[in-house]
């Protein structure tokens, strides 16, 4: 996504408001699945994960436990999935009782993604098979049939599908109403019509009575469950906003600055450059390009170093149909 405005129109016909707004706001974000491969984890043997990159794990046998993060031991089931959106930090994953077997899908997330989006995610959503029933036992053995497919396009068909597992995962979590951040805000019904505005009509000078209005809450009332779900005010949160879409622009080279200020809401460029220097550290004009042939999947394949072609443990919850 540029970031283009006709493209930020949430349909008025669309059953669901967070729905919509989970879509807009996870495709300026961007991910790019990395590689998919399967583990066998002996009893008491630690899943071995690469430091700083983003996980989604699925138990196909077995179970798997959390610890050393200080935090109450989860156990992590057969048919489970635990997605990992920074790591694990100073936690590990311990095979519990036997063994486990696991499929591990690395990803990551566009650098030039809103950080702040980014770091409010969850470090760690863990969904249980009796909530991912419909879905997730559908999409494993679909992508594991993709990673033994020699086939042109089957590297990003690896790296699409793990777009899909990240999006419905969140989507999940967003259900269950016990999210912070942006997605706290996708979870109210309220909080979500006034996000609802803001992301359709970015360019539009909104205030806290219009923000309210739309909200259908007093503005006092607005404003303190605005700020207690998102975690930032709504106009901080509507500054942030126009302030990423604008990096986009500028990143995918669409417009001038000035023409950009425009686009996103600001009287002038004098004050557009004030507050993106104080958002990102350096003015617009110094936003740099992507590197030549890193700027999209299509252009490499959607992998940075190609997908493990190793099929699950036939015995496993997900097991390749035969």
């Amino acid at each position: 996504m540029t970031g283009s405005l006709e493209n930020l129109t949430v349909p008025e016909d669309e059953p669901s408001v967070a729905g919509d707004l989970l879509s807009l706001v996870l495709a300026q974000i961007r991910l790019t699945g990395d590689y998919v491969r399967s583990h066998e984890v002996e009893r008491s043997g630690i899943l071995d994960l690469e430091v700083g990159a983003a996980h989604v794990i699925v138990v196909a046998e077995g179970s798997l436990h959390v610890e050393g993060d200080g935090a109450e031991r989860v156990i992590i089931d057969t048919g489970d999935l635990v997605l990992l959106s920074r790591g694990l930090g100073g936690a590990r994953l311990v095979a519990s009782a036997s063994h486990a077997s696991v499929i591990v899908c690395r990803f990551w997330f566009d650098p030039h993604a809103l950080r702040g989006m980014v770091s409010a995610l969850p470090g760690r959503i863990h969904i249980r098979r009796d909530e991912g029933a419909g879905w997730l036992e559908g999409i494993v053995p679909f992508l594991m049939v993709e990673v033994t497919d020699d086939e042109p396009g089957a590297a990003l068909m690896i790296s699409r599908i793990i777009d899909v597992i990240v999006i419905r995962t969140l989507r999940t979590w967003v259900r269950r109403g016990h999210t912070t951040g942006w997605l706290g805000g996708l979870s109210d019904a309220r909080i979500a019509r006034a996000l609802k505005v803001m992301h359709e009509r970015p360019s539009h000078p909104w205030g806290i009575k219009a923000l309210a209005d739309a909200a259908g809450m007093s503005r006092s009332s607005f404003s303190d469950r605005f700020t207690a779900l998102v975690g930032r005010s709504p106009l901080r949160y509507q500054n942030e906003w126009r302030l990423t879409l604008a990096r986009g622009m500028l990143v995918a080279r669409e417009a001038r600055v000035g023409e950009i200020a425009l686009r996103v809401g600001y009287a002038s460029e004098a004050a557009f450059s004030r507050a993106y220097k104080a958002m990102f550290g350096y003015p617009p004009r110094d936003e740099p390009a992507p590197p030549s042939g890193s700027g999209s999947r299509e252009q490499d394949g959607g992998l940075r170093q190609g997908a493990e072609r190793v099929e699950p443990t036939p015995t496993s919850a997900f097991a390749r149909p035969s």
